[in-house]
């Protein structure tokens, strides 16, 4: 089932392959109770397992994802423009207010992914999006599917290990493929200390260059199942919050981008 339970109410984001979280100033606890949050110990736990829905099976996706793929490599703003609906694009969770109705939907598309932040890392998170074999429907807007997908999980699980390991909600991402590894320091040829299915994981911190998006830029540090630490690469895990790109078809059934739904709740 689809659920957000109450304890992952919390304002954290996670982007495409990667994690990036606001989190709120720390409450020192008292000296009669263990620490919570991060601060908490390090041990075993049951991992929650997750569920991604599958991209429709439709080969006109495939060329559209395939398409925009090709358009993020080059960062070619004028090529992202046809891919675009021109009409009714729509953000959702605008937290800073910045769609502009008086501008084309590509403009509002580029202030949506920031595009040229950082050096172009929304390029980067566009082909995230393109790469994402994970779409799911957003209810609230017939026809329209996002990537990645929304995830199922049981809320009730999820809360009990929350509450198992003294942690907050934002301490928990999901794995956005199986596989993942763990290894032993943020980098590439380090030692692959364990491998993640598809299950939420523990929160530890972030370590690499400074950004704003720092999911999508630096190594998260991690607790495993089984109780070790170490690092997974950028991009690998998500919040049940992430921002998502969404798709639609026209009225000669070919996929445009129609919508953005911002990160955060």
């Amino acid at each position: 089932m689809k659920l957000h339970p109450p304890k992952l109410h919390l304002l954290f984001i996670v982007a495409l392959t990667g994690v990036a979280l606001t989190v709120g100033s720390a409450v020192a606890p008292s000296a009669a109770q263990p620490p919570r949050g991060k601060a908490a110990a390090v041990k075993p736990y049951k991992p929650v397992p997750v569920k991604l829905p599958a991209a429709p099976d439709d080969p006109k996706l495939d060329t559209f994802r395939k398409a925009l793929a090709e358009i993020a490599k080059s960062r070619v703003y004028a090529r992202l423009a046809p891919l675009v609906e021109t009409k009714n694009f729509f953000w959702d969770r605008d937290f800073g207010n910045a769609f502009d109705k008086r501008k084309p939907a590509v403009d509002n598309l580029a202030n949506a992914l920031r595009l040229e932040h950082e050096n172009g890392t929304g390029w980067t998170s566009l082909a995230d999006f393109a790469a994402d074999a994970s779409a799911g429907a957003l209810d609230s807007r017939p026809g329209v599917v996002c990537t990645p997908g929304e995830p199922t999980f049981d809320g009730v699980d999820l809360d009990k290990l929350i509450d198992v390991t003294r942690t907050d909600g934002i301490d928990w991402a999901y794995t956005r493929a199986p596989d993942i590894a763990v290894r032993a320091a943020p980098r590439v040829n380090a030692a692959i200390v364990e491998k993640l299915g598809l299950h939420f994981v523990r929160l530890l911190g972030f370590e690499g260059p400074d950004s704003d998006t720092p999911g999508r830029t630096q190594w998260a540090k991690v607790a495993t199942p089984s109780g070790k630490t170490g690092y997974v690469a950028p991009n690998s895990l998500l919040s049940i919050t992430t921002e998502r790109l969404c798709y639609a078809r026209n009225a000669l059934g070919d996929w445009r981008i129609v919508g953005f739904v911002g990160g955060g709740d």
